[in-house]
């Protein structure tokens, strides 16, 4: 079965700040995309895998509600120091999820997101 999920985006309103955030906290490199109408900050992923931007553009306000993605850690007690020291706050968890799925947490980064993050079992 095809995953439901292809592609996810998360509001910026400052994108240097957000990669600044992002890159350290995910150790990981984004890659900047240009566009007419909007600017992206790519997370690294190899098809067929789920793709996903930091994503800036006219109409969409970073935000505490709505959806919320859940970013892959292998260590979610590192990964939540290390947002701490970007500046987010850890605002749920971490919580051990039953039947073996893992645990999880939620924060807030830089820009005023609600994020996920899922450290599987």
């Amino acid at each position: 079965m095809k995953s439901v999920i292809n592609w996810f985006e998360i509001p910026v309103s400052d994108m240097d700040r957000a990669i600044k955030f992002y890159e350290p906290v995910m150790q990981l490199a984004l890659r900047r995309e240009k566009m007419d109408v909007a600017e992206l900050a790519v997370f690294p992923h190899e098809d067929p895998a789920t793709g996903g931007a930091l994503a800036k553009f006219d109409g969409v306000t970073p935000s505490l509600q709505g959806a919320i993605i859940y970013l892959h850690t292998d260590n979610l007690a590192a990964t939540l120091d290390r947002i701490a020291s970007a500046g987010g706050e850890c605002v749920f968890g971490p919580l051990e999820l039953p039947h073996g799925i893992g645990t999880i947490a939620l924060f807030t980064d830089s820009e005023g997101n609600r994020v996920g993050l899922h450290q599987p079992a």
